[in-house]
């Protein structure tokens, strides 16, 4: 699983968004399931910045949201955030050089429709 955030960081805010950044990083990468986590900021846009991390499952990443360091260091960062999908499932990888497809975790709509109790 993969969760990319993008901000909007003015120029005299970096050093502080990189601080924040770097303690959010530090809290998630202390909960089980994480797999790796980088921040930068964009060649073509100095004021876009993103966070990106790996996750083992899509539980993995909502648990460590739970976690109180997590609360404490990663919120913050996050709560500034752009507001817009944040969270994806990998469907299509080169592993060895190979492509490799995945099937989706999600349900279908017809599931969820299925699965849904009769009022």
């Amino acid at each position: 699983m993969l969760v990319v955030n993008r901000f909007q960081v003015e120029p005299d805010d970096v050093d502080a968004f990189s601080t924040d950044a770097t303690a959010a990083l530090r809290a998630l990468s202390a909960c089980r399931g994480f797999l790796r986590g980088e921040c930068g900021g964009s060649l073509d846009d100095p004021g876009t910045w993103i966070l990106v991390t790996r996750w083992g499952t899509v539980g993995d990443y909502r648990r460590a949201l739970s976690s109180y360091d997590v609360k404490l260091y990663a919120t913050p960062l996050l709560a500034r955030a752009l507001p817009e999908a944040s969270a994806f499932e990998i469907n299509l990888a080169v592993v060895d050089g190979e492509i490799e497809t995945r099937d989706s975790d999600r349900a279908s709509a017809t599931d969820r429709l299925r699965d849904r109790p009769l009022d």
